[in-house]
């Protein structure tokens, strides 16, 4: 049915491109919030899991979870006890849920593509980008003048304490050289 419907229809072209936050929030039916998937006492998909029913949809035709409601005279109804919307379990194939993240993580697309996205755009190489992206490495996107000067004062006191410090001692000492290794 799909193809027949691809082959009628008349296109030129065909773009890919990587979803908005915002858009994969619009699709999700929830947020996947534990790493589990399957109990294993029960063989019933964890709450807020990667296979959540009240995501996702039921795992059996027109029954909740918790089995308050079965049957497709209940259709459309979400149970006030488990979340799950009586429905059909195909909608499993269909629905979506999102994962927010602690941090905002770099898409490998736009790293490893040839000739790099992000590389382009902020004129670095892979190499560099890379480091910066696993934590080797560091970019400045901030600099503060004011902050700048101040630590430079503070520097350049400290260095002429610890250089009056270091004469007092040596000539406390009367070694020149108590100083150098």
């Amino acid at each position: 049915m799909i193809r027949d419907t691809l082959h009628s229809l008349d296109f030129d072209a065909i773009r890919l491109r990587v979803a908005s936050p915002e858009a994969i929030r619009a699709w999700s039916f929830g947020e996947v919030d534990k790493p589990e998937t399957i109990n294993y006492r029960t063989q019933k998909p964890e709450k807020g899991g990667l296979f959540a029913e009240e995501i996702f949809g039921p795992t059996k035709d027109w029954e909740c979870y918790c089995g308050k409601y079965k049957k497709i005279r209940y259709k459309g109804i979400v149970c006030d006890k488990c979340g799950v919307e009586v429905t059909t379990s195909l909608v499993r194939r269909e629905r979506m849920g999102h994962i927010e993240l602690a941090a905002p993580v770099t898409h490998i697309w736009f790293l490893r593509s040839v000739p790099s996205k992000i590389g382009l755009v902020l004129d670095l190489s892979v190499q560099a980008l890379e480091k910066v992206i696993y934590f080797a490495s560091f970019v400045i996107t901030h600099v503060d003048e004011n902050g700048k000067k101040q630590t430079a004062d503070q520097t350049r006191r400290a260095r002429r304490r610890f250089s009056d410090c270091r004469q007092r001692t040596q000539r406390a000492r009367g070694d020149e050289n108590c100083f150098r290794k």
